[in-house]
């Protein structure tokens, strides 16, 4: 039986549709913060920023990485568009924990040549792959 606070929620990535399903709720970071969207949401459009994103079914809880894209919102359905997301099983731990020292020694070194923001960002996406794992 369909519960009537699910509504639909579809993943899109360049490779693949990562996720469609109905769902209770789904939550993401935004460039404005982290949001959590039910049925009957207001409608919006977000930016997505790297984190973890948590997906609510009627069976259980789901997590995946996050990592840069587009939300739109409308009362019946969330469609993002993602330039990567991944599941936990998807990830390569070791892979995670190199990109996240180098991201910091990035930061810590601050020369001329290093560009903080793609190392923030870099770093960002490494510890929502390792978050997502633990």
């Amino acid at each position: 039986m369909a519960d009537d606070r699910n509504f639909a929620l579809k993943i899109i990535t360049p490779n693949r549709t990562f996720f469609e399903g109905e769902v209770q709720m789904v939550e993401f970071n935004t460039t404005e913060g982290e949001i959590g969207i039910y049925k009957g949401h207001i409608p919006m459009t977000v930016i997505l920023s790297p984190g973890i994103l948590t997906i609510t079914q009627e069976d259980g809880i789901k997590e995946a990485a996050l990592h840069a894209g587009f939300a739109e919102i409308t009362q019946e359905k969330v469609t993002i568009l993602a330039e990567i997301v991944e599941w936990p099983d998807e990830i390569d731990a070791d892979r995670a924990e190199a990109a996240k020292e180098r991201a910091e020694e990035r930061l810590q070194s601050k020369t001329p040549e290093t560009d903080i923001a793609r190392a923030e960002t870099a770093l960002h996406r490494a510890i929502a792959r390792i978050e997502v794992i633990k």
